[in-house]
């Protein structure tokens, strides 16, 4: 499995991405979602090293939007959510 789908937070943090209205989140926005999904606060330094490290893979871009950075899944990320949801798909059918 590559690295990046190894933590469950990044794979979240794709799937909120993909789910987006216009296709992109600003980071606050991102986060938000994020901790409600697991009814906890996430420390800022985690979730953009997180962030980070899906965009120094080629998973994510961002742009600059004002104050604001707005993020998306690139293709390539896309190809890999999708093959984790065929993965899971698969796994969930087995039973």
């Amino acid at each position: 499995m590559p690295k990046w789908l190894q933590s469950g937070r990044r794979r979240d943090m794709c799937v909120l991405l993909a789910g987006a209205e216009d296709g992109e989140l600003g980071g606050q926005r991102l986060k938000t979602r994020l901790e409600s999904r697991y009814d906890t606060r996430i420390e800022p330094q985690s979730f953009y090293g997180a962030l980070e490290a899906l965009e120094d893979a080629g998973f994510v871009t961002h742009r600059a939007d004002g104050i604001t950075d707005k993020y998306s899944l690139t293709e390539a990320g896309r190809r890999r959510l999708r093959k984790q949801y065929e993965w899971m798909g698969a796994q969930l059918r087995d039973e």
